[in-house]
């Protein structure tokens, strides 16, 4: 029997990555990636197209969402916010990074490609345990958005898939290679596109995951921290 389709949210990060690894074994997998004017987007783009080929991935879509950069109000997309060191306790509050709602722009592409193309399932990667605690990344919110899907699509047969978001960050690196995702293609960092800064809340937390895993992380950094 043939696999069922799938679109897999591929922004290039770990998390996402391991996402795809699952769709390609899963589904017939296709791959959307979203560019949002973020300071590291040009890195992120190649990083999909990237780990796409090497997964196997032929059927993607890339595109712009210019919202976002001109609403601001995050580190990421408004260069007068500096992205901050990670010096704080990583999900005590809600950091200067969380875009405002970016994951629903996310899925609103997701869900309009899959209505065309006929795939039944969406597959993101958010993660609530060892996260920066942003509000479109808990079970709540999929939970509520698979109801919009439900409701406002022609066919309401759609679903959203969060696989990861109960899982440690170490975990899913396990996870990742067992799979035999292609972490040396992803791209996590907030701040530079050359070498992963190492400070920013994101190397933080990647950092940590594969030393709590037991393995090197194969992309190379400027500074190292634990």
């Amino acid at each position: 029997m043939s696999k069922p389709r799938g679109i897999v949210l591929l922004s290039g990060g770990m998390d996402s990555c391991v996402c795809a690894a699952l769709a390609a074994r899963d589904y017939e997998p296709a791959a959307l990636h979203v560019s949002y004017g973020q300071r590291t987007e040009s890195r992120e783009r190649a990083a999909f197209h990237a780990i796409c080929d090497r997964l196997g991935i032929a059927q993607r879509l890339a595109v712009r969402n210019e919202t976002l950069r001109a609403i601001g109000g995050s580190a990421l997309t408004d260069h007068e916010i500096s992205v901050p060191d990670a010096s704080r306790e990583i999900g005590s509050s809600i950091p200067l990074t969380y875009v405002p709602f970016r994951n629903a722009h996310f899925l609103a592409v997701a869900v309009s490609w899959a209505e065309v193309m006929a795939a039944t399932r969406i597959v993101i990667g958010a993660v609530e345990q060892d996260s920066s605690g942003y509000p479109d990344c808990r079970p709540a919110y999929y939970s509520a958005f698979n109801e919009v899907i439900r409701t406002g699509t022609a066919e309401g047969a759609i679903r959203i898939e969060t696989p990861l978001i109960a899982m440690r960050k170490a975990e899913i690196v396990q996870l990742g290679l067992e799979l035999g995702a292609p972490f040396d293609l992803t791209w996590s960092c907030y701040v530079r596109q050359d070498r992963a800064c190492g400070t920013c809340e994101s190397c933080i937390l990647r950092l940590r995951a594969f030393e709590a895993a037991g393995v090197r992380d194969p992309i190379p950094y400027a500074e190292r921290q634990a």
